[in-house]
């Protein structure tokens, strides 16, 4: 793979898509591409994600440049999340991801069932 137009997926490339393709990561993202939230507002609109993991998620998303904190002046004070411009860049690939999904669900589905069967028909032996 010594050529510059094959794909290559380093150890830097693998890390940066696990914490930007994770469950929580695309909720999040998917809500701050509509509008900036708050914490809480975040939290109401993702109830599956604990306090811990969204608060992980955010941390991991503002690291990569993916999502900016902004400190509200209210009291209490509070913190506002915005998707940045480079986050912004990531809304067509990871729709095209779940375009593929949704159109190849059908074939992944009959696929587990073949391997499921086949398994089952192999422990039976």
């Amino acid at each position: 793979m010594d050529t510059a137009d094959e794909l290559r997926i380093d150890a830097p490339h693998r890390e940066l898509l696990d914490q930007i393709l994770d469950k929580w990561s695309l909720s999040v993202l998917n809500e701050l591409c509509e509008r900036p939230c708050r914490f809480n507002e975040l939290r109401r609109a993702i109830p599956q994600v604990t306090q811990k993991s969204l608060t992980a998620t955010l941390r991991r998303l503002e690291r990569n440049g993916v999502v900016e904190r902004e400190i509200v002046s209210t009291r209490p004070v509070a913190v506002r999340y915005r998707i940045t411009p480079l986050g912004k860049t990531l809304r067509h690939p990871i729709d095209v991801l779940l375009a593929w999904a949704s159109q190849n669900m059908p074939a992944v589905e009959r696929a587990r069932e073949k391997f499921e069967t086949r398994e089952e028909e192999e422990a039976s032996l």
